[in-house]
Protein backbone atom coordinates (compact mmCIF):
# COMPACT_ATOMS: atom_id res chain seq x y z
CA UNK A 1 0.00 0.00 0.00
CA UNK A 2 1.59 3.21 -1.13
CA UNK A 3 0.54 5.32 2.39
CA UNK A 4 2.87 2.60 4.77
CA UNK A 5 5.73 4.38 4.04
CA UNK A 6 6.13 7.45 4.94
CA UNK A 7 8.52 10.11 2.88
CA UNK A 8 9.19 10.50 -0.60
CA UNK A 9 7.90 6.45 -2.11
CA UNK A 10 7.65 7.89 -6.21
CA UNK A 11 9.44 10.25 -7.99
CA UNK A 12 9.59 9.86 -11.72
CA UNK A 13 11.35 12.88 -12.45
CA UNK A 14 10.48 12.43 -16.49
CA UNK A 15 6.76 12.82 -16.16
CA UNK A 16 6.42 14.17 -12.34
CA UNK A 17 5.94 18.53 -12.17
CA UNK A 18 8.32 19.93 -10.60
CA UNK A 19 8.03 22.47 -7.54
CA UNK A 20 7.57 23.09 -3.84
CA UNK A 21 4.38 21.17 -2.11
CA UNK A 22 2.39 22.97 0.46
CA UNK A 23 1.12 20.98 3.53
CA UNK A 24 -0.34 21.78 7.10
CA UNK A 25 -0.90 18.33 9.20
CA UNK A 26 -3.80 18.76 11.36
CA UNK A 27 -3.57 18.66 15.38
CA UNK A 28 0.15 19.96 14.34
CA UNK A 29 1.52 23.42 14.63
CA UNK A 30 3.65 23.74 11.61
CA UNK A 31 3.36 24.08 7.96
CA UNK A 32 5.22 22.52 5.79
CA UNK A 33 6.68 23.24 2.28
CA UNK A 34 9.11 20.21 1.08
CA UNK A 35 10.78 20.01 -2.26
CA UNK A 36 10.22 16.72 -4.55
CA UNK A 37 12.66 15.02 -2.68
CA UNK A 38 10.08 15.11 0.31
CA UNK A 39 12.97 17.51 2.29
CA UNK A 40 11.44 20.39 4.29
CA UNK A 41 12.79 23.09 2.80
CA UNK A 42 10.94 25.99 4.61
CA UNK A 43 8.55 25.98 7.50
CA UNK A 44 5.99 28.43 9.29
CA UNK A 45 5.44 28.30 13.13
CA UNK A 46 1.34 28.82 14.18
CA UNK A 47 0.12 30.25 16.92
CA UNK A 48 -2.51 27.29 17.22
CA UNK A 49 -3.50 24.28 15.06
CA UNK A 50 -4.77 24.71 11.61
CA UNK A 51 -8.12 25.79 11.21
CA UNK A 52 -7.59 23.00 8.77
CA UNK A 53 -5.29 24.32 5.99
CA UNK A 54 -2.89 27.12 4.86
CA UNK A 55 -2.35 28.18 1.43
CA UNK A 56 0.56 31.12 -0.38
CA UNK A 57 -0.25 34.16 -1.65
CA UNK A 58 0.97 35.64 -4.93
CA UNK A 59 2.70 38.20 -2.69
CA UNK A 60 4.65 34.88 -0.87
CA UNK A 61 2.63 35.53 2.14
CA UNK A 62 0.85 32.29 4.02
CA UNK A 63 -2.57 32.82 4.55
CA UNK A 64 -4.02 30.59 7.56
CA UNK A 65 -6.67 30.47 9.94
CA UNK A 66 -6.15 28.87 13.52
CA UNK A 67 -8.10 27.01 15.98
CA UNK A 68 -9.63 29.48 18.79
CA UNK A 69 -11.61 28.96 22.10
CA UNK A 70 -14.23 30.94 21.44
CA UNK A 71 -17.37 29.90 19.36
CA UNK A 72 -19.03 26.82 18.59
CA UNK A 73 -16.71 23.78 19.98
CA UNK A 74 -18.79 20.33 19.18
CA UNK A 75 -18.58 20.93 15.37
CA UNK A 76 -16.04 19.87 13.03
CA UNK A 77 -13.34 22.08 11.15
CA UNK A 78 -13.54 25.02 13.36
CA UNK A 79 -11.49 27.65 12.56
CA UNK A 80 -11.86 31.50 14.43
CA UNK A 81 -8.69 33.04 13.24
CA UNK A 82 -7.39 34.03 10.26
CA UNK A 83 -3.90 35.33 9.44
CA UNK A 84 -1.33 36.31 6.75
CA UNK A 85 2.28 35.64 7.72
CA UNK A 86 5.08 36.68 5.27
CA UNK A 87 7.80 34.42 4.71
CA UNK A 88 9.13 34.55 7.63
CA UNK A 89 6.09 34.00 10.14
CA UNK A 90 5.47 37.61 10.66
CA UNK A 91 1.53 38.50 10.70
CA UNK A 92 0.71 41.00 8.46
CA UNK A 93 -3.43 40.55 8.38
CA UNK A 94 -5.40 39.10 10.47
CA UNK A 95 -9.24 38.88 11.29
CA UNK A 96 -10.71 37.01 14.04
CA UNK A 97 -14.44 35.07 13.87
CA UNK A 98 -14.72 32.73 16.12
CA UNK A 99 -17.37 31.08 14.05
CA UNK A 100 -15.71 30.96 10.80
CA UNK A 101 -14.84 27.21 9.77
CA UNK A 102 -13.42 25.03 7.36
CA UNK A 103 -12.86 27.27 4.09
CA UNK A 104 -11.21 30.76 3.17
CA UNK A 105 -10.10 32.47 0.23
CA UNK A 106 -8.18 35.61 -0.85
CA UNK A 107 -10.11 37.34 -3.96
CA UNK A 108 -8.42 39.23 -6.60
CA UNK A 109 -9.80 42.70 -4.91
CA UNK A 110 -7.86 41.86 -1.87
CA UNK A 111 -10.68 41.05 0.16
CA UNK A 112 -11.61 37.30 2.19
CA UNK A 113 -14.74 34.92 1.84
CA UNK A 114 -14.69 32.67 4.10
CA UNK A 115 -17.26 30.26 5.74
CA UNK A 116 -18.97 30.55 9.04
CA UNK A 117 -21.69 29.26 11.24
CA UNK A 118 -24.64 30.55 12.52
CA UNK A 119 -27.83 29.31 14.82
CA UNK A 120 -30.88 27.99 13.00
CA UNK A 121 -33.53 29.95 14.78
CA UNK A 122 -35.58 27.04 16.36
CA UNK A 123 -38.82 27.30 14.56
CA UNK A 124 -37.21 27.03 11.46
CA UNK A 125 -35.60 23.51 12.40
CA UNK A 126 -38.97 21.65 10.46
CA UNK A 127 -37.35 22.88 7.54
CA UNK A 128 -34.37 20.49 8.24
CA UNK A 129 -35.39 17.38 5.88
CA UNK A 130 -33.61 14.16 6.73
CA UNK A 131 -30.50 13.00 9.25
CA UNK A 132 -30.71 10.92 12.31
CA UNK A 133 -33.74 12.02 14.26
CA UNK A 134 -32.61 13.35 17.55
CA UNK A 135 -28.92 13.95 16.67
CA UNK A 136 -29.02 18.59 16.72
CA UNK A 137 -26.14 19.95 18.52
CA UNK A 138 -26.87 21.26 22.14
CA UNK A 139 -27.14 24.38 20.89
CA UNK A 140 -29.58 23.93 18.22
CA UNK A 141 -28.97 23.17 14.18
CA UNK A 142 -26.11 25.55 12.71
CA UNK A 143 -26.09 26.24 9.33
CA UNK A 144 -23.70 28.73 6.86
CA UNK A 145 -22.70 31.86 5.88
CA UNK A 146 -20.82 32.69 3.03
CA UNK A 147 -18.88 36.03 4.22
CA UNK A 148 -16.76 38.31 1.85
CA UNK A 149 -14.60 40.69 4.54
CA UNK A 150 -12.22 44.00 3.39
CA UNK A 151 -9.26 44.35 4.69
CA UNK A 152 -10.14 46.29 6.93
CA UNK A 153 -12.83 43.60 8.34
CA UNK A 154 -16.04 44.86 7.09
CA UNK A 155 -18.29 42.92 5.58
CA UNK A 156 -18.57 43.67 1.59
CA UNK A 157 -21.39 40.97 0.96
CA UNK A 158 -22.57 38.00 2.43
CA UNK A 159 -24.87 35.21 2.19
CA UNK A 160 -26.81 32.82 4.45
CA UNK A 161 -28.35 30.15 4.13
CA UNK A 162 -31.15 30.64 6.76
CA UNK A 163 -32.40 33.27 4.67
CA UNK A 164 -31.53 33.35 0.88
CA UNK A 165 -31.36 29.02 0.75
CA UNK A 166 -34.79 26.88 0.19
CA UNK A 167 -33.68 24.27 3.07
CA UNK A 168 -36.48 22.22 2.35
CA UNK A 169 -35.57 20.99 -0.92
CA UNK A 170 -31.96 20.00 -0.01
CA UNK A 171 -32.28 16.79 2.30
CA UNK A 172 -29.61 15.66 4.68
CA UNK A 173 -28.15 12.06 4.06
CA UNK A 174 -30.36 10.20 6.37
CA UNK A 175 -26.92 8.53 7.80
CA UNK A 176 -25.70 11.56 9.58
CA UNK A 177 -26.46 14.12 11.96
CA UNK A 178 -28.78 16.59 12.42
CA UNK A 179 -26.95 19.40 14.01
CA UNK A 180 -25.63 21.20 11.10
CA UNK A 181 -27.37 21.95 7.68
CA UNK A 182 -25.14 21.05 6.02
CA UNK A 183 -21.57 21.23 6.89
CA UNK A 184 -20.11 23.23 4.13
CA UNK A 185 -16.76 22.25 3.49
CA UNK A 186 -15.36 24.71 0.24
CA UNK A 187 -16.32 28.23 -0.80
CA UNK A 188 -14.33 29.24 -3.79
CA UNK A 189 -15.00 32.82 -5.76
CA UNK A 190 -15.62 33.09 -9.06
CA UNK A 191 -13.52 36.01 -11.41
CA UNK A 192 -17.03 37.45 -11.98
CA UNK A 193 -18.55 37.35 -8.48
CA UNK A 194 -19.91 34.36 -8.16
CA UNK A 195 -19.21 31.80 -5.70
CA UNK A 196 -18.55 27.80 -5.90
CA UNK A 197 -19.84 26.37 -2.32
CA UNK A 198 -20.00 22.68 -1.33
CA UNK A 199 -22.13 20.94 1.68
CA UNK A 200 -20.91 17.50 2.88
CA UNK A 201 -23.71 16.27 4.78
CA UNK A 202 -26.30 16.68 1.73
CA UNK A 203 -23.99 16.26 -1.29
CA UNK A 204 -24.68 19.31 -2.49
CA UNK A 205 -22.59 21.67 -4.89
CA UNK A 206 -23.78 24.63 -5.99
CA UNK A 207 -22.57 27.65 -7.75
CA UNK A 208 -24.46 31.16 -6.28
CA UNK A 209 -24.96 33.93 -8.13
CA UNK A 210 -23.67 37.04 -6.41
CA UNK A 211 -26.35 39.39 -7.55
CA UNK A 212 -29.29 36.98 -6.84
CA UNK A 213 -28.38 35.33 -4.64
CA UNK A 214 -30.07 32.09 -6.13
CA UNK A 215 -28.28 28.96 -7.32
CA UNK A 216 -27.58 29.16 -11.05
CA UNK A 217 -25.57 25.72 -10.92
CA UNK A 218 -26.35 23.06 -8.28
CA UNK A 219 -25.95 19.22 -8.52
CA UNK A 220 -26.71 16.73 -5.55
CA UNK A 221 -24.94 13.58 -6.15
CA UNK A 222 -24.92 10.72 -3.51
CA UNK A 223 -22.68 8.56 -5.35
CA UNK A 224 -20.02 10.97 -4.97
CA UNK A 225 -20.04 10.32 -1.80
CA UNK A 226 -19.49 13.28 0.33
CA UNK A 227 -17.32 15.30 -1.69
CA UNK A 228 -14.59 18.15 -1.01
CA UNK A 229 -12.60 21.06 -2.19
CA UNK A 230 -14.92 21.70 -5.36
CA UNK A 231 -12.93 24.14 -7.73
CA UNK A 232 -13.27 25.74 -11.58
CA UNK A 233 -10.67 24.89 -14.06
CA UNK A 234 -9.89 27.22 -16.76
CA UNK A 235 -11.97 25.73 -19.29
CA UNK A 236 -15.03 25.65 -16.77
CA UNK A 237 -15.01 22.21 -15.50
CA UNK A 238 -15.29 21.46 -11.95
CA UNK A 239 -12.35 19.70 -10.33
CA UNK A 240 -13.30 17.98 -6.88
CA UNK A 241 -12.20 14.66 -4.56
CA UNK A 242 -15.19 12.63 -4.05
CA UNK A 243 -15.05 11.07 -0.81
CA UNK A 244 -16.85 7.98 -1.44
CA UNK A 245 -18.21 7.63 1.96
CA UNK A 246 -22.03 6.56 2.75
CA UNK A 247 -22.30 8.22 6.14
CA UNK A 248 -20.42 10.98 8.13
CA UNK A 249 -17.32 9.00 8.68
CA UNK A 250 -18.36 5.47 7.97
CA UNK A 251 -19.18 3.17 5.19
CA UNK A 252 -17.54 3.21 1.92
CA UNK A 253 -18.63 3.70 -1.62
CA UNK A 254 -15.87 1.16 -2.14
CA UNK A 255 -12.85 3.98 -2.64
CA UNK A 256 -12.31 7.78 -3.16
CA UNK A 257 -12.52 9.39 -6.82
CA UNK A 258 -10.89 12.38 -8.18
CA UNK A 259 -13.38 14.29 -10.75
CA UNK A 260 -13.46 16.22 -13.39
CA UNK A 261 -17.14 17.02 -14.17
CA UNK A 262 -18.62 19.33 -16.98
CA UNK A 263 -21.40 21.65 -15.06
CA UNK A 264 -23.34 22.04 -18.72
CA UNK A 265 -23.99 18.40 -18.93
CA UNK A 266 -23.19 17.46 -15.30
CA UNK A 267 -21.11 14.50 -16.91
CA UNK A 268 -17.75 12.90 -15.88
CA UNK A 269 -14.84 14.12 -18.30
CA UNK A 270 -12.00 12.36 -16.25
CA UNK A 271 -11.95 10.37 -12.78
CA UNK A 272 -9.15 8.88 -10.84
CA UNK A 273 -9.66 5.71 -8.34
CA UNK A 274 -7.51 3.26 -6.95
CA UNK A 275 -6.72 -0.08 -8.60
CA UNK A 276 -8.57 -1.71 -6.65
CA UNK A 277 -10.82 0.77 -6.08
CA UNK A 278 -10.14 0.34 -2.39
CA UNK A 279 -6.74 1.15 -2.17
CA UNK A 280 -7.63 5.05 -2.32
CA UNK A 281 -10.24 5.82 0.01
CA UNK A 282 -10.50 8.55 2.41
CA UNK A 283 -13.70 9.47 3.88
CA UNK A 284 -13.20 12.84 4.82
CA UNK A 285 -11.07 15.42 4.40
CA UNK A 286 -8.40 15.81 1.08
CA UNK A 287 -8.43 17.91 -1.66
CA UNK A 288 -6.69 18.41 -5.37
CA UNK A 289 -4.83 20.54 -7.35
CA UNK A 290 -4.78 20.18 -11.40
CA UNK A 291 -1.11 21.14 -12.37
CA UNK A 292 -0.10 23.06 -14.68
CA UNK A 293 1.74 20.09 -16.71
CA UNK A 294 -2.10 18.62 -17.20
CA UNK A 295 -1.36 16.28 -13.98
CA UNK A 296 -3.20 16.16 -11.09
CA UNK A 297 -2.17 16.72 -7.30
CA UNK A 298 -4.09 14.58 -4.89
CA UNK A 299 -4.32 15.03 -0.96
CA UNK A 300 -5.62 11.68 0.07
CA UNK A 301 -6.12 12.90 4.03
CA UNK A 302 -6.84 10.19 6.17
CA UNK A 303 -3.59 8.74 5.61
CA UNK A 304 -1.87 11.96 5.21
CA UNK A 305 -0.70 10.64 1.35
CA UNK A 306 0.08 13.56 -1.16
CA UNK A 307 0.42 12.00 -4.98
CA UNK A 308 0.58 13.20 -8.38
CA UNK A 309 -1.02 11.57 -10.91
CA UNK A 310 -0.78 11.72 -14.65
CA UNK A 311 -3.89 12.46 -16.82
CA UNK A 312 -3.76 8.18 -17.95
CA UNK A 313 -3.61 7.71 -13.76
CA UNK A 314 -0.08 6.81 -13.58
CA UNK A 315 1.84 7.74 -10.18
CA UNK A 316 4.66 9.86 -10.84
CA UNK A 317 5.29 11.23 -7.06
CA UNK A 318 4.23 9.51 -4.26
CA UNK A 319 4.74 11.51 -0.36
CA UNK A 320 3.59 10.54 2.64
CA UNK A 321 3.96 12.97 5.84
CA UNK A 322 5.55 11.08 8.84
CA UNK A 323 4.38 14.32 10.89
CA UNK A 324 1.76 13.10 13.68
CA UNK A 325 -0.53 15.11 15.05
CA UNK A 326 -0.53 15.27 19.09
CA UNK A 327 -3.68 17.52 19.17
CA UNK A 328 -7.50 16.89 19.64
CA UNK A 329 -8.95 15.31 17.36
CA UNK A 330 -6.39 14.74 15.60
CA UNK A 331 -3.36 12.94 17.89
CA UNK A 332 -2.25 10.05 16.48
CA UNK A 333 -3.13 10.95 12.56
CA UNK A 334 -1.35 12.23 9.93
CA UNK A 335 -4.18 14.14 8.32
CA UNK A 336 -3.97 16.95 6.34
CA UNK A 337 -6.78 19.02 4.51
CA UNK A 338 -5.33 19.93 1.54
CA UNK A 339 -2.23 20.35 -0.75
CA UNK A 340 -0.51 22.80 -2.89
CA UNK A 341 1.90 23.20 -5.34
CA UNK A 342 3.86 26.34 -6.41
CA UNK A 343 7.03 25.78 -9.39
CA UNK A 344 9.55 27.66 -8.16
CA UNK A 345 9.30 30.53 -11.26
CA UNK A 346 5.74 30.97 -9.25
CA UNK A 347 5.13 34.41 -7.79
CA UNK A 348 4.73 32.68 -4.60
CA UNK A 349 8.00 30.84 -4.29
CA UNK A 350 10.11 33.09 -7.20
CA UNK A 351 13.52 34.06 -5.61
CA UNK A 352 12.95 32.93 -2.15
CA UNK A 353 14.11 29.59 -2.75
CA UNK A 354 16.21 27.52 -5.75
CA UNK A 355 15.26 27.40 -8.85
CA UNK A 356 15.24 23.97 -8.65
CA UNK A 357 13.41 21.74 -6.43
CA UNK A 358 14.55 18.93 -7.00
Amino acid sequence: MLFEKTGLTIHDEARATPGYTLFSPLGSYKTHLINMRGDVVHQWDLPGAPGNYAYLLPNGNLLLSVRTEDGPQAVAAKGGHMMEMDWDGNVVWEHVDHYQHHDFRRAANGNTYYLAWELLPEQDHHRVKGGLPETEHADGIYCDIVREITPAGETAWEWRAAIDQEIERYPLNPLVHRNEFAHANTVCPLPNGDVIVNWRLNGLMAIIDRETRKFKWELMEPAFGQQHDVQMLEGGNLLFFANGTVGMDEGPLCGSRVIELDPATNEIQWEYMGSPRTTFFSWFISGVQRLPSGNTLICEGVCGRLFEVTPAGDIVWNYVSPFIADEFPYEGGKFIFRVYRYAASSPEIAGRLPADPS
